[in-house]
């Protein structure tokens, strides 16, 4: 029987899914404001509906191979990895029209606890991000003395709708865990006041609390601001706090990285242990900050997954770190 517990962001990883690589905008996506957190937009070279794979090939197999690599690091340290399925014809032709995507395996889904949730997310190229993984639940979930619930789903909204409605929208890039204290962001750009409401009657019974934290509105998700790499230590930008830092975390020790490097991933590393860490060579200033601290830092280029608005925390999602 597997092992499905998430102790905190830290706590040494056993088992992950890694993400796939498969993504396809709709017209209204590659227009729409709430895109201008990539701050490469006007770089990415594909017509709306088109795969990204039909579209730039040597830019596709680019984006596997940083995938790989990832996987190979992450094997290394003793990492089982799994790996969600990829879309059918079937899941691309019915979400034409809004473009899908299997990416970022962070949000459709996380762990808090032994309690697997299935999220609600806002964009809607990616409301049905969640299928994919599905055979993951049915293997390791579902056989697991766990609990697995999901967020009711979101309210259908008007055409050309720009709030697309109240929700409730949760995500697990906004979704922190630290031991029995969960922090969830809110920029308006993802999860929602009201998919952390939902979260908090869902853990109290576990005994669990939970913090919303308002971000600035160009910042996707919580760990695109906020990074533990061990207790005591975070790589932070403390200008996408709208009402600073939480209080839990004040008096921890900071990499400070400025909103520029947060909108490129800079907190979006990723904490094998809390001694061994990956993340980007272009952010080795973080690497070196980290290596002062003891810590190792694994270096790897991701710079394609980054342009399309996630790192290494974004490409995973852990179902046992303890």
């Amino acid at each position: 029987m597997s092992e499905i517990y998430v102790e905190s962001e830290f706590a040494p990883l056993r088992t992950v899914v890694l993400a796939q690589s498969e993504l396809a905008f709709s017209e209204s996506m590659l227009r729409d404001p709430d895109m201008d957190f990539l701050p490469c937009r006007q770089n990415i070279r594909f017509a709306p509906g088109q795969d990204f794979r039909d579209a730039d090939s040597e830019g596709q197999a680019a984006w596997e191979k940083e995938r790989e690599n990832f996987r190979t690091v992450l094997e290394k340290y003793g990492v089982e990895v799994l790996r969600p399925r990829m879309l059918t014809d079937a899941e691309k032709a019915a979400a034409r029209d809004d473009g899908y995507a299997n990416f970022f395996i962070r949000d459709p889904f996380f762990t808090v606890g032994n309690v697997v949730v299935e999220g609600s997310l806002r964009f809607l190229h990616r409301r049905h991000e969640v299928l994919p993984v599905r055979n993951v639940m049915r293997e390791r979930i579902m056989p697991s003395p766990c609990s697995y619930v999901a967020v009711p789903m979101p309210e259908v909204v008007a055409s050309g709708d720009a709030t697309l409605g109240a929700g409730p929208f949760l995500e697990g890039g906004d979704v922190l865990v630290f031991g029995k204290q969960v922090f969830v962001g809110s920029s308006g750009l993802a999860s929602n006041a009201f998919g952390a409401e939902w979260l908090a009657k869902l853990l109290a019974p576990y005994g669990y609390t939970i913090e919303l934290i308002r971000l600035r509105e160009n910042i996707l998700h919580l760990d695109c601001a906020l990074g533990m790499v061990r207790e005591g230590l975070m790589v932070v930008c403390e200008e996408a706090f709208n009402d600073g830092i939480p209080a839990r975390l004040a008096k921890w020790d900071r990499v400070p990285v400025s909103i520029k490097d947060a909108s490129c991933l800079a907190t979006n590393g990723l904490p094998i242990t809390p001694d061994i860490y990956v993340t980007d060579p272009a952010f080795s200033f973080v690497g070196d900050e980290l290596e002062r601290y003891g810590i190792t830092v694994e270096y790897i280029d991701y710079r394609i997954s980054r342009s399309f608005g996630g790192a290494f925390r974004c490409s995973t999602q852990p179902l046992w770190r303890a």
